[in-house]
């Protein structure tokens, strides 16, 4: 699977930003995704992640109660809704895609990773 994520921008503090995971070449709906962030110097966290039918959803304590995943399966797509943006939330952000059990914080569990769409959040 293929993945693409979009919806990245600038944003004020205490604003939305909604990002989407767009799958191709594969039915999204056979994986667990997940949201990933990375800030400048910073490895690589967990934000959140859905089961492959989105029955249940984890997001980080970081980001829990104002961060939110969900999917549409019919639309082959995941997304990320961020409210309530804090400058801290600034980073890059991944979606990745995995088949199998495990943990879904676990970032070496995901095999398949989209390029990145940059969130920036002004003070």
């Amino acid at each position: 699977v293929q993945l693409q994520a979009s919806g990245g921008g600038l944003a004020q503090a205490g604003g939305s930003l909604r990002l989407s995971c767009a799958a191709s070449e594969g039915t999204l709906s056979n994986y667990v995704v997940a949201w990933f962030r990375q800030a400048d110097g910073k490895e690589r966290e967990f934000v959140g992640a859905i089961s492959k039918i989105g029955g249940s959803s984890d997001t980080a304590d970081s980001v829990k109660a104002r961060f939110a995943v969900s999917r549409d399966n019919a639309k082959n797509t995941v997304y990320l809704q961020m409210n309530s943006l804090k400058y801290e939330d600034t980073a890059v952000y991944y979606c990745a895609a995995k088949t199998g059990g495990g943990p879904r914080w676990h970032i070496n569990e995901y095999g398949y990773w989209g390029q990145g769409t940059q969130v920036t959040v002004s003070s």
